[in-house]
């Protein structure tokens, strides 16, 4: 049986999306992590995050998806925030279908923005029946600055993962070499693939996108072997 990898993750400008898509290459490069199905279309959803219309269906190698914007469009008008783009909305039940996770999201304040945040606050349901319970999750993260939370927004978010008896998986120190890149600014940790955004105009370096595209690769390859010792 396929082995399921979500990329769950919350982009305001972009730059937690690009990172995404580089996780999602690197899972699809795991033997036996599997194409499924998934709605390969924007869903709406009422106030209380209930589906109301589907798309055709279409088979992907993995799945990445955003979560639900909470801040009007006014508002995001006015921060200058792109529109989103056509990846899928996921629904708090849908986390129970996959094997593995990679959570993403900017920092506001050293810790995940709000959106990410209200996501996660209506997993109750998930978290009285355990249905998350001993599937294993990485992090990864979009700050401002250098100083802006590239640990500490993944170390806040852990407490997420432990309420849910999730296992988190840090790469640590297996990008190898260039973790100690210190020529270069660059985003990341022993925690997770990280991107710094700085005004906005600066964009995940190369180095950045292999460290993304490696987490996706290693946490992918974990969560197959969990599975098979299941």
């Amino acid at each position: 049986m396929a082995t399921k990898v979500y990329i769950v993750y919350y982009s305001m400008y972009g730059h937690v999306e690009k990172l995404a898509e580089e996780i999602k290459k690197g899972a699809s490069s795991v033997e036996g992590v599997e194409a499924q199905l998934w709605q390969n279309a924007t869903r709406i959803l009422d106030p209380k995050g209930i589906r109301l219309e589907n798309h055709e269906p279409k088979l992907v190698s993995e799945i990445v998806s955003y979560v639900p914007e909470t801040l009007p469009e006014e508002v995001l008008g006015k921060m200058s925030a792109p529109p989103k783009s056509d990846v899928p909305i996921i629904t708090p039940s849908e986390l129970a279908e996959a094997d593995g996770f990679v959570f993403g999201f900017p920092t506001r304040f050293g810790m995940m923005a709000a959106q990410f945040k209200a996501f996660l606050d209506a997993t109750g349901g998930l978290w009285k029946t355990q249905q998350l319970a001993g599937k294993p999750a990485g992090i990864f993260f979009s700050t401002g600055s250098q100083g802006g939370g590239q640990e500490t927004t993944a170390l806040t978010a852990i407490t997420q993962l432990v309420h849910h008896g999730m296992i988190f998986v840090p790469i640590g120190y297996t990008f190898g070499a260039g973790m100690f890149e210190m020529e270069k600014v660059k985003g990341g940790s022993p925690y997770g693939a990280g991107t710094f955004a700085g005004d906005g105009s600066r964009k995940p370096t190369e180095l950045e996108l292999e460290q993304a595209f490696h987490q996706g690769k290693y946490i992918a390859a974990i969560t197959k072997k969990l599975k098979g010792a299941a």
